[in-house]
């Protein structure tokens, strides 16, 4: 049987959501006690956030569409020391950040990263593999990590995360968390984490033109120079960190109304 870390009480989990009504109380349930369920609802039209709010999450309402704007807006809603976020819909199991928190808590790593590794056929169309495989690669060539995926679970430090200035609002946000990580010196993490088949359709990898559109978003991100340095804490230590650059910075976001 699989031993877990006991869960701490000071995380907050950041759920990006535009329609999963479907996936919500599997995702919900998964959670670690403890632990508080930012539901950052994208728009949606399916009853996600009734559903969401009436299962204990707390809902966040961000307007602007997008996958980095709803990622921020949770960031942004997040109180506690260390936040993590997962998507919600059903394809990976909150479950297995556990372990991410207590490695980023015990000073192991700044940022950890989940690598996913597809279980069944339909749990990661071959399009969607092939883009992130490629963006890998790029990734390596702009920072020396030698990553394999950019996958959504992963946990970091909550100032730590607001201090990157992370300012891409669409499928770049986690990218250039990534990115900007990197060029402040952060110790970044990869594990393996079981993918599974997601409920309903995705809205970015689901089709080859979502996937290349998201793409698109994160050679843009990959393009941008080195931002300038600040000083930002890492694990209680003061370190450079990048801070947003006025030239590749998009329209700051609207942040999250909290409900």
């Amino acid at each position: 049987m699989t031993t877990f870390p006991v869960p701490d009480p000071d995380v907050d989990l950041v759920l990006p959501c535009l329609n999963e009504a479907g996936a919500l109380p599997w995702v919900l349930s998964r959670i670690p006690p403890g632990w508080r369920a930012l539901v950052v609802d994208n728009g949606s039209t399916d009853g996600s956030a009734e559903l969401a709010r009436a299962l204990g999450a707390t809902v966040v309402r961000e307007e602007r569409r997008g996958f980095g704007a709803a990622c921020h807006a949770g960031l942004t809603a997040a109180t506690a020391d260390i936040v993590c976020f997962c998507d919600c819909d059903g394809s990976l199991d909150p479950a297995l950040l556990l372990p991410f928190v207590a490695e980023v808590r015990a000073g192991g790593a700044d940022l950890v990263l989940g690598r996913r590794r597809p279980q069944g056929r339909g749990a990661w169309p071959a399009h969607a593999r092939a883009g992130n495989i490629a963006l890998a690669r790029m990734l390596r060539r702009r920072t020396g990590l030698r990553l394999h995926d950019l996958g959504p679970l992963r946990a970091a430090r909550r100032e730590a995360l607001l201090g990157l200035g992370l300012t891409d609002r669409r499928s770049g946000y986690p990218l250039q968390m990534v990115v900007r990580a990197a060029d402040a010196g952060w110790r970044v993490a990869e594990h393996d984490v079981p993918y599974l088949a997601r409920t309903g359709v995705s809205k970015v990898t689901g089709t080859w033109r979502g996937t290349w559109q998201a793409v698109r978003d994160m050679r843009r991100v990959l393009a941008e120079p080195p931002t300038p340095v600040g000083v930002h804490t890492r694990a209680g230590v003061q370190v450079p960190a990048p801070v947003p650059s006025p030239a590749s910075a998009l329209e700051p976001s609207r942040g999250g109304t909290v409900q």
